[in-house]
């Protein structure tokens, strides 16, 4: 009897250790907030378990992977601070908000390089255009 006492006692203390080891395993990267996150039956995304809000990106501090939120998708590596705001280099909203190019970007012939700082440059026969990869500041220079 008092084997199996100290069993269950051994049993209890291995579970809740690991229910305890998700307490404060997900950190959502926009707000910096230990948060519990659950998926959403409908939608498939990823929600704050608290809030039921949609969690945009979050790290697990277990495994040190960033987990964009739309998807479950591990992204490490593809993140990318503007404005004091975290994003996946992927999203769209991102793509249109700060890296499309507008439509008088030079068709044909041309270079373009991005530097590790975000910095774009493209080069063609009769202008040069770099593009500031923290502000979105565009300057042309016709040659």
């Amino acid at each position: 009897m008092k084997k199996i006492l100290v069993l269950l006692g051994i049993g209890s203390a291995v579970l809740f250790n690991a229910c305890s080891d998700d307490k404060g395993r997900y950190v959502d990267l926009r707000s910096g907030e230990t948060i519990t996150v659950e998926k959403d039956p409908q939608t498939g995304i990823w929600v704050n378990a608290k809030t039921k809000e949609p969690v945009y990106m979050y790290v697990d501090t277990k495994t040190n992977d960033t987990i964009y939120g739309k998807t479950g998708t591990t992204i490490n590596g593809r993140v990318v601070k503007k404005d004091n705001v975290y994003w996946y280099e992927d999203d769209e909203e991102y793509k249109t908000k700060y890296v499309q190019i507008s439509t008088s970007e030079p068709e044909g012939d041309y270079k373009k390089k991005v530097e590790g700082d975000g910095d774009i440059k493209i080069k063609t026969d009769d202008k040069k255009i770099k593009i500031d990869g923290e502000t979105g500041e565009r300057k042309v220079k016709n040659d």
